[in-house]
């Protein structure tokens, strides 16, 4: 299986294309092959949408304060575990595979810059990320009467909330992907903690039901933050009742999520490998 762009008429002249160019090319690539992978396609962006329709099912009563039902509550909720499945577990997981079954090594002795590879994956993720999105806004709005925001003000918060975030969890997907020895163990090793951190950051049950013990290790990740954020633009004001602080504080998610970003980008230089532990 060809993972590398392909090279264009103007580097077989004598010119190599730039890095941003064939990361463009990479980018294409990477999703025709996951648009190829018909079961990976399905699984990605139906599981978000299959559980947002199992919660808003059994909680569907109007949450007492906040002008909103629980249906409502878990739109937001999805989304940001949609962003996150997309780029950390997608990422975490594909790496692996690759790693062990030494695609990786081969890219390295080409003369393709290192920052090709990624740059496709970056396409990658923003396109699916977008994508999941969207299907996940289509089925709150038009099931759950999740009102989009109306002015260009919410639109920018969601964006810079969408970009931090999935740029952090795409970062700490490549990180991770160098943890698991082989790609047999790669699905259970990125998947538990992602699981994990869903049910303590506020995704399946509300943070003001939640151990105080669990909110701080919640709030020490990205998805907690991008859950929140995300409330922020998609549920009314009447819905701060339900945070902690009775407030969206986009300021301290700005924060949490560039600090990922930064963190997560010295983990990834600190722990990438292009070979797989018994590889050496």
């Amino acid at each position: 299986m060809t993972t590398t762009a392909a090279p264009t008429r103007k580097a077989t002249a004598g010119q190599l294309p730039g890095a941003w160019r064939l990361g463009l090319h990479q980018g294409a690539l990477e999703l025709r092959q996951f648009f190829r992978l018909r079961e990976q396609v399905v699984f990605t962006f139906a599981f978000p949408i299959v559980f947002l329709f199992l919660f808003a099912s059994i909680f569907s009563d109007d949450v007492e304060g906040a002008g909103i039902t629980a249906s409502q509550l878990y739109v937001p909720a999805m989304i940001a575990a949609g962003i996150m499945s997309t780029s950390f577990q997608s990422l975490g997981i594909s790496i692996a595979v690759e790693r062990d079954e030494k695609v990786l090594r081969r890219l390295r002795g080409t003369p393709m810059p290192p920052s090709v590879y990624f740059l496709g994956k970056i396409w990658l993720v923003l396109v699916t990320g977008l994508m999941e999105t969207v299907a996940l806004l289509v089925v709150g709005t038009v099931f759950y009467d999740v009102d989009l925001p109306g002015d260009a003000a919410t639109w920018l918060t969601f964006g810079w909330v969408f970009l931090l975030g999935l740029t952090g969890c795409a970062l700490l997907g490549i990180a991770i992907s160098s943890v698991p020895k082989s790609a047999r163990s790669a699905t259970s090793v990125v998947v538990l903690p992602f699981l994990v951190l869903q049910f303590i950051s506020g995704v399946y049950i509300a943070i003001d039901t939640l151990p105080d013990w669990m909110l701080n290790i919640g709030a020490l990740f990205p998805l907690k933050w991008m859950c929140q954020g995300l409330r922020g633009v998609f549920l009314p004001e009447s819905a701060k009742v339900l945070e902690l602080a009775d407030s969206w504080e986009y300021g301290r998610i700005a924060l949490v999520l560039g600090a990922w970003c930064v963190g997560g980008l010295l983990l990834c230089l600190g722990t990438f490998r292009w070979t797989s532990r018994r590889d050496g």
